[in-house]
């Protein structure tokens, strides 16, 4: 889906799947303040906000499996977080739960993508120092769950 959009600028192809991310961590964060149902959090997240140019099935595929696999994906992330519980915030918490379902779930986005998005998202949205302690985790939980993609790549370099 490529166009144009703004001043000449041309569209990047995974700017669609970017917006889904963007969506999904707005939708699981209220999730984390409300506890809500996943359904629930994607229709009103449907109905209220804007979705042209968003990979609205990624976005309801991301929102489902995180919360249907909140605990799997904390206990994924648990031995790389250096601060207690109390010490993540909310903003934090999502953003380490959706890069840890598309690192886990998702090996068709190369791992390095799956950080540094997670890593901008942190960035625009976390607080001040967030997107190094994110980009940390992340990249501790991908050499285990995507040992072999990195062997790949290091040889490659």
């Amino acid at each position: 889906m490529t166009g144009k959009r703004g001043r000449g600028r041309t569209e990047s192809p995974f700017e669609p799947r970017r917006r889904a991310r963007r969506r999904a961590l707005q939708a699981l964060y209220q999730w984390q303040l409300n506890d809500d149902t996943a359904a629930s959090i994607i229709a009103q997240f449907v109905e209220e906000q804007n979705f042209d140019g968003v990979d609205q099935d990624y976005f309801e595929v991301l929102v489902r499996e995180v919360v249907g696999r909140r605990d799997e994906l904390d206990q994924a992330v648990a031995p790389y977080v250096k601060r207690s519980d109390v010490g993540i915030d909310q903003m934090e918490r999502a953003v380490l739960r959706l890069g840890a379902c598309e690192l886990m779930f998702h090996p068709e986005t190369p791992y390095r993508v799956v950080i540094d998005e997670a890593v901008e998202l942190a960035h625009r949205f976390g607080a001040e120092q967030a997107h190094t302690f994110i980009n940390g985790v992340l990249d501790r939980l991908a050499a285990e769950t995507r040992s072999l993609e990195r062997q790949v790549e290091q040889a490659g370099e």
